[in-house]
């Protein structure tokens, strides 16, 4: 099997996952607004083969999403799109310039940033249009609602991210889908952190989850 047929393959492996994990993986936060964790299989396959296969991935999961089981239509599929792909690829394009631990964080920490701003944007414009709401009550839901959710989103895609990411890269490997690495180890050290650091974020986010949902 050559490179190519390998990277297609991996590819296509992971646009199955990231539509298993959005089948199976919905949790409704607050009002019509659900949580799935597809965004972090997308993002991986960015930290793997660069922001074009983020952005392949994406295009793909959300059409068959779109035909499937969304109830969103094509205003939807495209709202889904912007949200993966302001995530992961930005953090993407970030981790291929700078191909360390220290790049991979600052890539989800600024494309969960992005993230936020542009669905917040993109919700106050087109939520009245397809969920029939006034524009007013929209804008007052930006705030209390749209805000925290999307970065309860993003914060839990990112810690996700960092915790799997070795993990399944180093599968991977051994099944050589993907070619060695040519970087440098990180020191174990850090590695401790960042599992430390994402799983501290990881439970907040879950604790968030269910304080909005009124669980606690």
């Amino acid at each position: 099997m050559n490179v190519r047929t390998k990277k297609l393959t991996t590819v296509a492996m992971l646009c199955a996952i990231a539509y298993l994990v959005m089948v199976i993986g919905r949790i409704p936060v607050v009002l019509f607004l659900k949580y799935d964790p597809k965004d972090v299989i997308i993002t991986m396959g960015g930290f793997m083969f660069g922001p074009i296969a983020s952005l392949a991935i994406s295009v793909i999961v959300s059409l068959v999403e779109m035909f499937t089981v969304s109830d969103t239509g094509l205003i939807g599929c495209i709202m889904n799109i912007l949200s993966s792909c302001s995530f992961a690829c930005t953090a993407a394009v970030i981790y291929k310039k700078k191909h360390t631990v220290g790049g991979a964080v600052g890539g989800l920490a600024v494309g969960l940033v992005l993230m936020t701003g542009i669905m917040l944007l993109w919700n106050y414009f087109v939520t009245p249009i397809y969920m029939g709401y006034p524009r007013e009550a929209v804008a007052e839901l930006l705030v209390p609602a749209f805000l925290p959710f999307n970065l309860l989103k993003g914060g839990l895609n990112a810690a996700i991210t960092m915790l799997i990411y070795k993990p399944l890269v180093t599968a991977l490997r051994k099944a050589r889908l993907i070619p060695e690495s040519t970087g440098h180890s990180s020191k174990r050290s850090g590695k401790i952190g960042i599992v430390l650091v994402s799983g501290l974020v990881l439970v907040s986010c879950i604790l968030l989850v269910l304080v909005m949902k009124g669980v606690l």
